[in-house]
């Protein structure tokens, strides 16, 4: 905690979320939080609870491959107050959309690889796995 005002000091809030310090200025400079981050009268940014619980959501967004320009249309939205919650709630819900169609294709992946997996180790168990999708040569 910082002595000026008891706030989280960027590398505490790094910590907290799994995120760089390098990451947490990019998403200062790219206007991604929903206030201005305040300095310490050392210079020293000062996050509070509600700046972490955001990057918690912020990286969740990311890693589910929300572009940044979406979070950061979010982001306004969310600085902009009450009264655009039906907009907030159509960015979500096409983020969703996108994630739940990545889940199908990663689960249809899954039912391929799953199926080589069973091929191989019944050819394993049945010592007939010599020979499995060898390469050949064409001449």
């Amino acid at each position: 905690m910082s002595k000026d005002t008891g706030g989280l000091p960027i590398g505490r809030v790094a910590e907290m979320t799994g995120m760089s310090v390098h990451a947490l200025r990019f998403f200062e400079r790219e206007g991604l939080f929903l206030r201005e981050i305040p300095r310490s009268s050392g210079g020293q940014r000062i996050y509070e609870q509600a700046d972490v619980d955001w990057l918690v959501l912020c990286s969740r967004l990311r890693d589910s491959e929300m572009p940044i320009a979406a979070i950061k249309k979010f982001a306004e939205l969310v600085r902009a107050g009450p009264g655009n919650e039906p907009d907030r709630l159509a960015l979500l819900r096409e983020h969703e959309s996108h994630v739940r169609a990545r889940i199908d294709d990663l689960n249809a992946s899954l039912e391929v690889i799953h199926g080589k997996v069973v091929t191989y180790e019944q050819h394993l168990r049945g010592g007939t796995a010599v020979g499995l999708w060898s390469p050949t040569l064409s001449r």
